[in-house]
């Protein structure tokens, strides 16, 4: 069931994305060379958890920590472990956290050190491809007009949609109605109303989109080896249109 939140909700929604953006600008400097992703997970929790919010990832469906770390071909929930970030990969760091039972959720690709002109490429168009999604957004719209502006953006720069993962709504739950695609028809699915709060976040490969899950039952690889990125927002819909509930606070979002 799709909910709409009440004026309530959506300022603690907004106090929870909040935070997340604060969270995402903290451990922007720690990630670099010969730290561990475990090391990184250790720093956000601690400050999520002064910031009197919880790590809604740890724990979830036995899920063991408070960030996802994909490094590389890794798509999305990496487990944070003991392996230590090298010069030239690039990591996403998806979080979601709660505010007094309200839920936010972002994730970046984040570049270490210095990565080559494909990784270059495959981040910045898969960023722009969110937001390409986003500016679809507005009251009278449909899931699917987001969908497939994701899609036909991310295919005419022969990027790779992963289809067996998508967005979706947020707000008590981290993972509520409706589904958000990454691919998709326009002026079909749900219709967008305001007070709906979703979560948009292409996944996209710099090869073939096929994907594979590990033995750990959590980590999702792209099957080729090739490299992915994922970008991520909270967004509520308005009635003249949305607003980001994570903002980028290190840059204006596009």
């Amino acid at each position: 069931m799709i909910t709409i939140k009440s004026e309530r909700e959506i300022e603690l929604m907004r106090k929870a994305g909040m935070l997340v953006s604060e969270m995402h600008q903290f451990i922007k400097p720690y990630i670099k060379e010969g730290i561990t992703t475990k090391e990184l997970d250790k720093l956000c929790e601690d400050f999520i958890l002064k910031n009197d919010a919880v790590p809604t990832c740890k724990g979830y469906e036995g899920y063991p920590a408070t960030l996802c770390t994909s490094i590389n071909d890794r798509v999305v929930h990496g487990i944070p472990d003991n392996t230590k970030l090298k010069n030239g990969d690039i990591i996403t760091i998806d979080v979601v956290i709660g505010y007094h039972g309200y839920q936010g959720d972002a994730a970046w690709t984040y570049a270490v050190g210095e990565v080559d002109d494909n990784k270059k490429y495959l981040m910045k168009h898969t960023e722009e491809a969110l937001y390409k999604g986003i500016k679809e957004v507005k009251p009278g719209a449909k899931i699917g007009d987001i969908s497939s502006a994701v899609q036909n953006y991310a295919e005419s720069h022969n990027l790779g949609v992963v289809r067996e993962l998508c967005g979706h709504g947020i707000g008590r739950e981290m993972h509520e109605d409706p589904e958000v695609p990454n691919f998709g028809i326009p002026n079909t699915g749900p219709r967008l109303k305001p007070g709906m709060v979703i979560c948009i976040e292409p996944m996209l490969t710099f090869g073939h989109r096929d994907v594979a899950l590990l033995d750990d039952d959590w980590t999702v690889i792209t099957q080729d080896g090739s490299d992915a990125a994922h970008y991520e927002h909270t967004i509520l819909v308005t009635e003249d249109g949305y607003e980001i509930l994570t903002p980028r606070l290190d840059k204006e979002d596009i």
